[in-house]
């Protein structure tokens, strides 16, 4: 970096709360800023000072960073189109009269937990402050996709009748556990 205290002062702020990329990327921007006030005749601790104004308050620049960041959004996206598959597998399993169905309570029980459990990491990562928090939308989106799957292969093996609920709701199903398959890395990885 440019070797002064100020750039790398306020670098080690960002590199505390950004992914070690986003950081970099940041650092090569202030870089080029920070010389480009020297070569206007300001001093190393003005041109430091010019260039860390330019880019703005860490907090400011770590909180955009959070909102644009691929948890969060995947996240919200999971929880806005929550309420439309809870209508499409609840009319599913009270059309099919899913409570004759011979499903073990435990694995009944084992599912909603699960799902309550998915529901509220979405929500923790939609709304934390933290980057590295929006990250569980990651294992939270992998669980998903298995509930999506065991939803799926409960219809096949104990599902009386294909009805119109479960016409819709399982391939809702294979299309959210593929976007699930694609997004999952991409959350990870940064």
């Amino acid at each position: 970096m440019a070797g002064h205290q100020l750039i790398d002062d306020y670098l080690a702020e960002l590199a505390r709360r950004l992914p070690a990329d986003d950081v970099d990327e940041l650092a090569d921007g202030l870089e080029e800023a920070f010389r480009r006030h020297q070569r206007r005749g300001l001093s190393a601790a003005g041109a430091a000072a010019a260039a860390t104004s330019e880019f703005g308050n860490p907090d400011l620049i770590v909180r955009e960073f959070i909102r644009q960041a691929p948890g969060r959004r995947a996240a919200l996206a999971l929880l806005a189109s929550g309420p439309l598959f809870a209508g499409l597998w609840g009319s599913s399993l009270i059309s099919a009269q899913a409570w004759t169905w011979p499903i073990p309570l435990g694995a009944a029980v084992a599912f909603g937990a699960t799902l309550l459990a998915v529901v509220a990491t979405l929500v923790a990562a939609a709304l934390s402050r933290s980057y590295q928090r929006t990250k569980l939308t990651g294992p939270a989106c992998a669980l998903l996709a298995a509930l999506d799957g065991a939803m799926i292969a409960a219809i096949a093996m104990t599902a009386p009748a294909l009805s119109w609920p479960m016409a819709l709701a399982i391939p809702a199903s294979i299309v959210r556990i593929g976007l699930a398959v694609r997004t999952v890395p991409r959350i990870l990885a940064r």
